[in-house]
């Protein structure tokens, strides 16, 4: 085979504008006389022996652009060394790699690359990062990809369930994906005016305990209360979860199944209903009926369409690789700014000292974040005297003492 080809690979969970990469990574490199493969299930396919692999042409590839998902099989398959080899490279003339994906994705096509060097095959790679945590510090801190369709779609499903909350009287304990940052959750709180937002961010000063953020959502409760309101949705990120710690988690009586390393599967349980236990477990404890019911949002949000900000972002970044490869460049990770300039980035780059890279966090010393905790409700010290009717101890619902923020 004499024409040269383009592979692209999806690596990881979902993210909308996967397909937008996709479609526009294949007509770019199409119209400039490049066969484009996908091949399915990441580097699991890609190593196969017998992959599955899809070729593409432009009616295929114009009908994808603006889907949700992604029309390559995603895995999270993280291969070892001694799974590389050279098969499909060889027999389809790869010339260039292009992988879609987190760090982990990254990390492995630069020991991929590594390997196929080695072994007198030259193969490009350029890697388009995504990840609807928005989490990777990419530079001017423009968004991950995804990362704003997620928000958004995230938004309307929040707007409807604080419209329950007003109809039904009822509060709702809502949990959303963010493994290590809370992008998504401040997000889709402050745009839907939740009385109460907890992100990992939040526990700079003080050590997360489930018993702290049971007391956050009270005391969202509690204000609202003696304002007379009975409604509410408080909106805790996932990722305080995974900062809480875990011998807590082992003996608070929630059933976890545990990994083959004893670790809690924090994946398998539903971190909205396990608050919302906890939560009405206290009330009942203060002698206070407040109904509250779990919302999970979680794989709702990977699958959605991209909104316009994303297909034009994911457009962008799938046109830059072509300019990355027609420059020369390969091993990088492909970004843009606010301008709009295409940038080679390196995971060196992002890497701290022990070769890692440190999650982007919610600045929560920004003027947007201490702006938009000034929407929430909870307990002040001015409400003391209030609050003193209806439970012992006020101050232990103080918002700013709990988070040891005074």
């Amino acid at each position: 085979m004499t024409q040269k080809t383009v592979a692209i690979i999806c690596g990881g969970g979902p993210a909308p504008g996967i397909n937008t990469v996709i479609s526009t990574v294949a007509k770019i490199f199409m119209a400039d006389g490049y066969r484009v493969l996908g091949i399915h299930e990441g580097y699991k396919g890609l190593l196969s022996p017998n992959p599955r692999t899809v070729e593409f042409d432009f009616y295929y590839a114009d009908r994808i652009f603006s889907r949700g998902g992604s029309t390559l099989l995603m895995s999270r398959f993280k291969p070892k060394q001694e799974d590389f080899n050279t098969r499909l490279f060889v027999e389809e003339n790869v010339s260039l790699l292009v992988t879609i994906g987190g760090d982990d994705t990254a990390s492995t096509a630069n020991r991929l690359s590594k390997y196929l060097k080695e072994n007198n095959v030259d193969v490009a790679n350029i890697h388009v990062p995504k990840t609807i945590d928005n989490d990777l510090p990419l530079p001017d801190r423009n968004p991950t990809f995804g990362f704003h369709s997620a928000k958004d779609e995230g938004v309307k499903i929040g707007n409807t369930i604080y419209e329950d909350a007003i109809t039904s009287n009822n509060w709702f304990i809502m949990s959303a994906m963010g493994r290590s940052a809370g992008h998504l959750a401040f997000g889709i709180a402050s745009a839907c005016h939740f009385p109460m937002l907890i992100i990992p961010e939040m526990f700079n000063k003080t050590k997360a305990t489930l018993e702290k953020v049971v007391t956050l959502i009270i005391s969202s409760m509690l204000k609202r209360m003696i304002m007379g309101i009975d409604y509410g949705v408080a909106l805790v990120s996932e990722g305080v979860f995974h900062i809480i710690d875990e011998q807590e988690l082992k003996d608070s009586g929630i059933l976890f199944t545990y990994d083959a390393h004893g670790h809690p599967e924090l994946g398998n349980v539903s971190k909205s209903n396990i608050f919302n236990v906890l939560v009405q477990e206290k009330l009942k404890e203060l002698g206070l009926e407040m109904k509250s019911r779990p919302i999970e949002l979680g794989y709702e949000l990977r699958c959605c369409r991209p909104i316009g900000y994303d297909l034009t972002l994911c457009t962008l970044l799938a046109i830059g690789v072509k300019k990355l490869y027609d420059e020369g460049i390969s091993g990088c990770i492909v970004t843009t700014n606010s301008r709009g300039d295409i940038t080679p980035m390196y995971l060196s780059e992002f890497e701290n000292g022990d070769g890692v890279i440190p999650p982007r966090l919610v600045d929560i010393d920004a003027e947007i974040s201490k702006l938009s905790f000034k929407n929430l409700h909870f307990i002040k010290e001015k409400d003391y005297e209030k609050l003193g009717t209806y439970v012992d101890n006020p101050e232990q619902y103080d918002f700013n003492k709990i988070l040891n923020w005074n």
